[in-house]
């Protein structure tokens, strides 16, 4: 014996259940990522693709390759590309570039508190 509501189908906004789905994972419905920027990373493509998401890889040689790639905001972008954990450089945009800057510096902190933290005890 069923318990509560029976369960009515909606329809899907735009009619395309995996557009609808993949919109929520891109940042909107509509125009994707409301941040979007592209870095160099020193890593081989093949090495990069399996984990870049939904962002796009485009080998530059054997050993580097960009990757242009969109998140939240640019703090969240800057520390996605970081988790490759490779040299990388900053193609643009600027706004790229400012939040790679603060999120060193953060990281620059955390660093030297856990340094403080193991001379004082």
């Amino acid at each position: 014996m069923p318990h509560g509501a029976p369960f009515v189908p909606r329809v899907v906004p735009g009619g395309d259940v995996d557009a609808f789905v993949s919109g929520r994972f891109t940042g909107s419905d509509a125009d994707g990522w409301p941040c979007r920027g592209t870095v160099i990373l020193h890593a081989p493509a093949h090495r990069v693709r399996p984990f870049a998401g939904d962002g796009t890889v485009t080998a530059i040689d054997d050993d580097r390759c960009a990757l242009e790639a969109g998140s939240w905001s640019w703090g969240a972008l800057a520390a996605s590309f970081g988790r490759f954990e490779v040299a990388m450089e900053v193609v643009g945009p600027p706004e790229l570039a400012e939040a790679f800057a603060v999120q060193a510096a953060r990281f620059a902190a955390a660093g030297s508190s856990a340094e403080e933290s193991r001379r004082g005890s």
